[in-house]
């Protein structure tokens, strides 16, 4: 049993890397626990092994005294003698209490607590090792599924990617192999329990990393990420080199390295956005493909004004607002995406403004409208005869609304210019993508 011990303990060291002495320790400490069946109730017992034989020995502590009135603690000078010549009262001396078959019956009964002793060690191994790995890229195997949760296997030790950070456009089947973010490391009753994630930011940092040599170098920087985990990501990127185009660097020739990363996460569309410390030039590159009439900045409110036209407007938003509510969230400013006004739209502000006009009628304030007078002002700088010719006013209805427009618009009243807008918050955490009743479960 002792060649066997110490073959196991060498083994344990070689194979998993588990420090012999350690294991030397803990098998003493799991001994000494066994040994009050073999040894009764004999108090002051120590376990030794020898680190070269493996022979298991026990001895006893005991007091050199010159009357022995307590044998489980003392021991008489002639006796302590008989151990050590150099023996004297006051003494601490070890006797040997090893019965003949103490190595194998206490070794097999101490059997279970040192397998327990090695798990324990394997662990702390397991748990140093991946505490170290967080924020960092891992590769699991599906294994299985439990509670919603999807179990992978890392090899040294396997790992739980929770149901809120699984992609909710994502398969998991058995064998499947996945890249996931190491998210936390924490110890529980089993062991090491390692939190992996699909959904984190710091994933697709990370597979740009993998991706892009130029991004681990320095010379392109990452700046923020902001993503709607299985639809759309954006990423802000700047080149510390001005020789060096970020976003073609991010691309790759043909789009090969961006491809890789959006194969990674399934179909999630990834925009690269070159950063910008102008803040609405910002806005306006991480828009893009839209194109803007104008944009205009108000610093004090965090607020960018965007100004496309009709048929851009769609494209901005983006679907279920996903580009410009990703644009807030990646610049961290509030976004208010504006439509420039049609014809249409101008005409019927005008018309909406003339009918505050004392008296009159929204036919006549159309009337007016149609024939040119589309504001106050120029209502104000006709006269009676610009009025000969035109269609919809009874003759003596033009002196009237002559006289109601030099008056002008009623007092305190205000009539501001109307425009199809939206804005976009950077603090709006809503679940846009999910459907209905998936959104519904998640709240509960």
């Amino acid at each position: 049993m002792n060649g066997e011990l110490l073959s196991v303990l060498d083994y344990m060291e070689r194979e998993k890397g588990i420090d012999k002495e350690r294991l030397m320790e803990a098998v003493e400490a799991s001994l000494l626990s066994a040994s009050r069946k073999t040894l009764g109730n004999i108090e002051n017992v120590i376990i030794k092994i020898d680190r070269q034989t493996g022979d298991i020995r026990a001895f006893s502590e005991l007091e050199v005294v010159e009357k022995v009135e307590n044998p489980s603690h003392e021991i008489s000078l002639d006796e302590a003698r008989k151990i050590d010549k150099s023996a004297d009262e006051g003494d601490q001396i070890r006797k040997e209490v090893t019965p003949k078959n103490f190595g194998r019956i206490a070794a097999q009964s101490a059997k279970q607590v040192i397998i327990q002793k090695i798990r324990e060690a394997e662990r702390e191994i397991i748990f140093s090792e991946f505490k170290e790995k967080v924020g960092t890229l891992a590769t699991g195997v599906v294994r299985r599924m439990e509670h919603g949760n999807v179990i992978l296997d890392l090899g040294k030790t396997e790992a739980i990617l929770p149901y809120k950070e699984r992609c909710p456009k994502e398969e998991y089947k058995n064998g499947h192999r996945i890249r996931v973010l190491i998210i936390s490391v924490t110890t529980g009753s089993r062991g090491p329990e390692i939190t992996v994630s699909r959904t984190d930011q710091g994933l697709v940092k990370k597979l740009f990393e993998l991706e892009v040599p130029e991004i681990v170098e320095g010379t392109v920087e990452i700046k923020k990420i902001a993503r709607e985990p299985g639809y759309r990501a954006k990423i802000a990127i700047a080149s510390k080199d001005d020789k060096v185009d970020c976003v073609g660097a991010c691309v790759g020739m043909r789009g090969a390295r961006v491809k890789n990363i959006v194969r990674e996460l399934n179909g999630e569309k990834i925009d690269i956005v070159k950063w910008d410390d102008d803040m609405g030039a910002y806005v306006a590159n991480s828009l893009s493909p839209a194109e803007l009439k104008s944009y205009s900045v108000d610093t004090p409110n965090k607020t960018v004004n965007i100004l496309v036209a009709e048929d851009q407007l769609a494209l901005a938003i983006g679907k279920r607002g996903q580009n410009a509510r990703l644009t807030a969230k990646l610049t961290g400013w509030k976004v208010s995406i504006n439509r420039e006004l049609t014809v249409q739209d101008k005409k019927n502000q005008a018309m909406e403004l003339l009918q505050h006009l004392e008296g009159v009628t929204s036919e006549e304030a159309k009337a007016l409208v149609d024939s040119g007078y589309t504001s106050l002002e120029t209502l104000q700088e006709a006269s009676k005869d610009d009025f000969e010719g035109i269609e919809g006013f009874e003759a003596d209805r033009i002196e009237p609304i002559l006289e109601a427009a030099k008056k002008g618009l009623p007092e305190g009243l205000k009539v501001e210019a109307k425009m199809a807008s939206a804005v976009f918050d950077p603090e709006d955490t809503g679940d846009h993508n999910k459907p209905k009743e998936e959104s519904d479960r998640s709240a509960e």
